[in-house]
């Protein structure tokens, strides 16, 4: 099933309302245009007539919700495509287009909760020493590009763990973001929200050094990490992501791994020391405690195997 060349004024118009109103990420922005996408292509193929959002039935929607049934899609992308419609829905609401939305009220499949994976301390601290195992053995000086590139990334990831940051957020810091005597950072999180967290001096050593091999310390609006050698841009998450992927298989651990997977190390680990589930919250920039709560799930496993190996009558 092919999408339509071209979308209609009102998804044009919401996809704008998301990026400048909303301060959608990039990902938000193209999985809500891809789900508008698919209903659209879906309609003209099962209907055999472009969609009219006004004019659509809440019928269209079951039959829809169907079709995705029967392609076998994961209740998760089920989830995503009908959150985009729904959201796309209220904008039209909003600006009077449409009385009520035909999807309210519509049950889709429930999600299963599924726990996030995370790494031990100890595998954090194999990952963290991998990028310098790239630079060559002493007595050999390394080319610099090489070791800027090598001191970048491992500042990268001391700063992901140390901070709970998003792979976007670490790629989106700037210079002026760096309070370095009070030891915290300043992160534009989803929805252009703000927060204030705290960061290790092991991360602000990591950048430090980082900095001592650029042409020109960034300051004021300058990204903090760099694209490349001799680049004035900031690194892309995608870089980040093929480079933690390297960094992985050297530590001997799953490449397939994302950067998402320090965030939920950081939050596990917390807990894990005693911190409270609410401090954990605005550390993480969660709208809602029932997003952290998840993490309290890991915690409580790691107890129940503590309690059955280590108790006489578990």
């Amino acid at each position: 099933m092919r999408s339509p060349a071209t979308e209609d004024k009102l998804v044009l118009r919401f996809l704008q309302h998301l990026a400048t109103d909303r301060g959608a990420s990039a990902y938000t922005q193209r999985n809500y245009r891809q789900a508008l996408l698919d209903f659209e292509a879906w309609h003209r193929e099962e209907r055999k007539t472009p969609a009219r959002w006004d004019g659509l039935q809440r019928d269209d929607f079951r039959a829809f919700l169907r079709f995705l049934g029967r392609r076998n899609l994961s209740r998760p992308a089920i989830q995503l495509r009908f959150c985009a419609l729904r959201t796309f829905y209220k904008f039209l609401i909003r600006t009077g287009v449409v009385g009520q939305s035909p999807i309210r009220n519509l049950v889709l499949p429930k999600a299963g909760r599924r726990l996030p994976k995370f790494l031990t301390a100890q595998q954090v601290k194999d990952l963290l020493a991998a990028p310098l195992k790239l630079l060559p053995g002493a007595g050999s000086k390394p080319d610099r590009e090489l070791l800027q590139a090598c001191c970048r990334d491992l500042a990268i990831l001391e700063t992901i763990y140390s901070c709970g940051l998003r792979v976007s957020e670490v790629c989106g810091l700037a210079a002026e973001d760096l309070d370095w005597d009070e030891q915290l950072v300043r992160i534009r999180g989803k929805a252009r929200k703000e927060r204030q967290v705290p960061i290790g001096a092991p991360a602000l050593e990591a950048i430090r050094r980082y900095w001592e091999l650029l042409a020109e310390r960034p300051a004021g609006v300058s990204p903090v990490f760099l694209t490349g050698f001799g680049r004035r841009k900031s690194i892309g998450i995608r870089t980040v992501q093929l480079r933690l992927k390297k960094y992985l298989a050297i530590a001997g651990l799953d490449p397939n791994l994302t950067p998402h997977k320090l965030r939920h190390s950081y939050a596990t680990h917390l807990l894990d020391a005693g911190a409270d589930l609410r401090s954990v919250q605005e550390l993480l920039g969660h709208a809602h405690l029932v997003t952290t709560q998840v993490y309290t799930h890991l915690t409580t496993e790691r107890l129940k195997r503590a309690y059955d190996a280590a108790h006489p009558r578990a």
